[in-house]
């Protein structure tokens, strides 16, 4: 994959490490659906599990499903065994 770097300039009193600030962008990427798992795990230089592990830290899911879609998805599997 193909990176691009970029520069963010935030106030020393964030107190958040260039890894941390990483890592929380990222984990909003994935959770937006903008990065893959893959993509996401990549940029931040951690195995898939590893990523996934710590996601729960940064206050995002790996479960991107809306309330709706699960009723949905229910909805499915009990018309599927009716």
């Amino acid at each position: 994959m193909e990176m691009k770097t970029i520069t963010i300039k935030l106030p020393e009193s964030v107190g958040l490490s260039d890894r941390d600030a990483t890592i929380y962008l990222v984990s909003r990427l994935f959770e937006i659906g903008i990065l893959s798992l893959s993509q996401a795990s990549e940029v931040v230089g951690m195995s898939k599990r590893d990523f996934i592990s710590i996601l729960k830290d940064y206050g995002v899911s790996i479960f991107n499903y809306s309330p709706e879609d699960l009723e949905k998805d229910l909805q499915n599997v009990r018309n599927h065994y009716r």
